[in-house]
């Protein structure tokens, strides 16, 4: 054994995060002592300290049940009416409320009240069980599932109240309370089970000997095979062989009335085998009427509560298609139920059976004869046949008549019958099998009466004509009932299209789908081909309330609302045709991801009925590439969010590094100046004092360039710059910025190069200016003392100022990062300093009024030249000055 499945194995017996453990009494019938037995262990765990309370517990007045009960906390039961009824039901809502550790609930299959959240008390407990409170359980074993057919064989009572076997299954611990018949037939003639008259009606109903030893052995049973499971799993977390499932049961159904039953015993199959199971119906295109529908719907609904799945096949041949996909699935067992003994099939022998004997080599056929022992199934009621069928055949009959008494006097007698077998075909093609049988019918009585010697009469002389009659009839119901079986599965294959179609269809609107909103645009767009279903998708609100995000926006009722709730609480499907809260006209399905509900798809049918079990899993179908879409575009949202976050911390990260310390270096040296002032005062020369007393403004006009420089590019990254434009001459651009930069350049070779006729721009003089000066303030940084700087002036597509120094240059690769917020070079002994954000306020500046900033070689082969690109707009008009 691999270490997977060892693991897998000690992961299974883990308790699942946050959830309640479930301990089951299993009885055989009622009155074998589960309640008191549960009560026994309750009082046992209430004197260790544990937190418990008796959620509903049934005592039916037995006395040594309530003595149990004594001290005991209760819950207190809820009243509901129902049809002028008071019923007790279990509290929920006030146990969800304030949970206890350990929380007590009799009779597992009961019945809720109808208009309850659930159907089921089992339903309630598995809420229970997810909001982390253990409990501790009753049932009998003739309320399995998968036991029904058993127990009614057994007993002849058909048990209404079931649960699905699953339940049990995942309880995580089951102990079966035993009582000999003898006993128990001993307890209910003393009045202990049920009073005197109750007792006797049940001794003579339901509790003989021979149905209490059966029920008693059906107990074990699944006992037995609770404690297999337990044994194999214990196997696998000591690492050793354990029993392995081999392969998978299959089951094939119809639409009959046995084929609940057969789902069933295949269910009680697959547990005792430890197997897989699937229940398959083989759609060969055959005519099926309302009541193989609701059979089959029936049978697959109850197969999804027992835990199997549900397959839906199209084919040809069941028998073929039946093998091949246990082929595919790697089946080794065949389930069928025995079918009707046609006529055909005993003289032929062919049935479903034999021919999966004669094909399935390597597979175990088992067949179940379902006729043994079974209730009278229900009268069939046949679909009524539509007069416009019967008119459709009639009028095809007398075309092909008039045609045929036309052509009767060019052609033969035998090519006369084609002209009916084309009507038939016809017929077959256009409605289905039954008009096309009466079409061969009528034909067959009108080429006999019109055409077959002697005419006009239904008399047949030569024994050759009869077998003509024949054989004309033979091949006209074969040939009608073969059109319409191909026209059925023609049909059938546009369905299955139409099924695949849409999910290509959706998967191919949300691949191109990038956020929420594009994927639940893509999702109602898909919905719109079904206009009988009204939809919406919705998210539930931290306060409680609904956001509609798509689709039908009408108001819910209490129940509805409740519903949607619930499926969004606990991720499961819930409302109309469900076994919960089904009372609104929504069904709602949650469309999850690992870490739960993204959203909620809501449907409700214009006509009020439930969904049908291939509509929902079509719907489901969708649901699941809408749910990983809606996953993916959060994901994406998560990500950017992510990105822009990081880019802030990295932005705020290197501004309060840079600040910190660019801001910091002129104030130390405006301090030191200060106190240097003011501790020796008129000791300084005066000279020496005026020099400290400049530098100190050198400092504050330094600290005031960075001051704006955080400001401009505050307003520039929040487009709050706003342009007062002017026509200015450029020349006082440029005398201007050298002249507030005068003390920076005093240590440079300074050249101005200016020619004297050039046009005005229009632009914000201030900002321009900024932006000039952030340049020269960049180049006098990387400048060599007493080097070269020359400003100069160009007309061409527009109007330039080049800056061009004699410092080391920018290299190829960083002439674009230079641009960027907070970089700064830092080659030689003048550089890294600043605080990165001059170029960028300047490109931000400059590109406010169309221009561009670029970057060149700069003097005798050195340094760099840093162009600023400003459009040119058409010259104002000069007024006369003589005007």
């Amino acid at each position: 054994m691999n270490d997977t499945a060892r693991a897998d194995a000690l992961l299974d017996d883990m308790p699942k995060g946050g959830r309640g453990r479930l301990k089951v009494f299993l009885g055989a019938a009622p009155g074998v002592g589960k309640t008191y037995a549960m009560l026994q262990a309750a009082q046992a765990q209430l004197r260790q300290g544990v937190d418990l309370r008796a959620g509903v517990v049934e005592t039916h007045g037995r006395a040594e049940t309530e003595a149990m009960l004594t001290g005991l906390p209760q819950q207190p039961l809820l009243r509901v009416e129902y049809r002028g009824v008071l019923l007790n039901e279990m509290d929920l809502d006030g146990i969800l409320a304030k949970p206890p550790k350990l929380l007590l609930v009799d009779e597992l299959a009961h019945s809720n009240a109808p208009g309850s959240r659930h159907s089921k008390r089992w339903q309630d407990v598995q809420e229970l069980l997810e909001a982390g409170i253990d409990v501790y359980t009753t049932v009998n074993v003739q309320h399995l599932e998968a036991l029904n057919d058993q127990v009614r064989d057994i007993t002849g009572v058909q048990v209404r109240e079931t649960l699905p076997d699953w339940v049990l299954q995942e309880a995580d611990e089951i102990l079966l309370i035993d009582l000999p018949p003898r006993e128990l037939l001993e307890r209910l003639r003393e009045g202990k089970v049920y009073v005197p008259e109750q007792a006797r009606a049940a001794i003579d109903a339901f509790f003989s000997q021979t149905n209490l030893t059966a029920l008693r052995e059906l107990a074990m049973q699944t006992a037995a095979a609770r404690v297999d499971a337990d044994l194999s799993r214990r196997y696998r977390q000591q690492g050793q062989q354990a029993p392995a499932l081999r392969g998978r049961l299959l089951v094939g159904i119809d639409g009959d009335a046995q084929a609940e039953r057969l789902v069933r015993h295949a269910s009680r199959v697959a547990e005792r085998r430890h197997l897989p199971w699937s229940v398959v119906y083989v759609d060969t295109g055959g005519e099926r009427d309302e009541s193989r529908l609701a059979y089959l719907q029936g049978a697959q609904q109850l197969a999804e509560r027992l835990g199997g799945e549900v397959v839906v096949l199209r084919g040809v041949s069941v028998a073929d298609t039946l093998v091949g996909h246990a082929r595919e699935r790697r089946a080794n067992l065949l389930l069928v139920a025995r079918s009707r003994r046609r006529l055909r099939r005993q003289w032929w022998g062919r049935g479903l059976a034999e021919r999966l004997l004669a094909k399935g080599q390597g597979l175990e056929v088992s067949v179940l004869d379902t006729e043994v022992d079974a209730l009278p199934a229900a009268p069939v009621r046949r679909r009524p046949l539509a007069w416009r069928d019967l008119l459709f055949a009639s009028l095809a009959t007398l075309v092909a008549t008039a045609v045929a008494w036309a052509l009767s006097q060019f052609l033969e007698l035998p090519n006369i019958s084609l002209i009916f077998l084309s009507a038939v075909l016809l017929v077959a093609v256009r409605s289905s099998l039954t008009p096309a049988l009466v079409c061969a019918g009528l034909s067959f009585l009108a080429y006999n009466f019109l055409f077959i010697s002697p005419t006009f009469t239904l008399t047949v002389q030569r024994q050759e004509d009869v077998l003509t009659l024949l054989f004309f009839l033979l091949m006209a119901a074969l040939t009608g009932n073969l059109a319409s079986r191909q026209r059925n599965q023609l049909e059938s294959m546009r369905q299955a299209q139409a099924e695949t179609t849409a999910l290509l269809d959706l998967s191919r609107k949300l691949t191109a789908a990038t956020d929420r909103q594009a994927v639940m645009a893509a999702a109602m767009q898909q919905f719109a081909h079904w206009p009988e279903l009204e939809v919406r998708l919705q998210v539930a609100e931290a306060d409680g309330t609904w956001q509609v995000e798509a689709g039908e926006a009408a108001l819910l009722s209490e129940p509805e609302r409740a519903a949607a709730l619930w499926a969004w609480q606990h991720d499961q499907t819930a409302g109309l045709g469900t076994d919960t809260l089904p009372s609104g006209r929504w069904w709602w399905c949650p469309l999850s991801a690992e870490e739960g509900p993204l959203s909620l798809l809501g449907i409700r049918p214009q006509s009020g009925a439930a969904l049908s079990p291939a509509q929902r899993r079509l719907i489901s179908a969708l649901a699941q590439p809408l749910a990983q879409a809606l996953a993916r575009a959060q994901l994406a949202e998560e990500l950017e969010a992510a990105r822009l976050h990081g880019q802030t911390e990295e932005l705020r990260s290197a501004l309060l590094a840079s600040v910190s310390h660019d801001l910091r270096t002129p104030l130390t040296a405006m301090r030191g100046s200060i106190d240097s002032l003011l501790a020796l005062g008129e000791q300084i020369p005066l000279a020496d004092r005026r020099e400290l007393l400049e530098g100190t403004r050198d400092e504050a006009e330094r600290l005031d360039r960075y001051i704006q420089n955080l400001l401009d590019m505050t307003r520039l990254g929040h487009g709050g710059l706003k342009l007062a434009r002017d026509w200015v001459a450029p020349g006082d651009i440029v005398a201007s910025a050298l002249q507030r930069l005068r003390p920076v350049l005093a240590g440079l070779q300074v050249e101005v190069s200016i020619p004297a006729e050039l046009p005005l721009l229009y632009v914000h003089a201030a900002l321009i200016e900024q932006a000039l000066v952030n340049v020269l303030e960049n180049a006098a940084r990387f400048s060599p003392a007493q080097g070269r700087l020359r400003v100069s002036m160009v007309e061409d597509d527009g109007l330039s100022f080049a800056v061009s120094d004699q410092g080391p240059g920018i290299p190829e690769h960083e002439r674009e990062k230079i641009f960027d917020m907070f970089y700064t070079a830092a080659r030689g002994d003048r550089g890294g300093q600043g605080t990165g954000l001059g170029l960028a306020i300047c490109q931000g500046m400059v590109g406010a009024h169309g221009g561009r900033v670029t970057v060149g070689e700069g003097l005798d082969g050195k340094g760099a030249t840093l162009t600023l690109h400003l459009p040119l707009p058409p010259q104002p008009q000069m007024e006369d000055e003589q005007a």
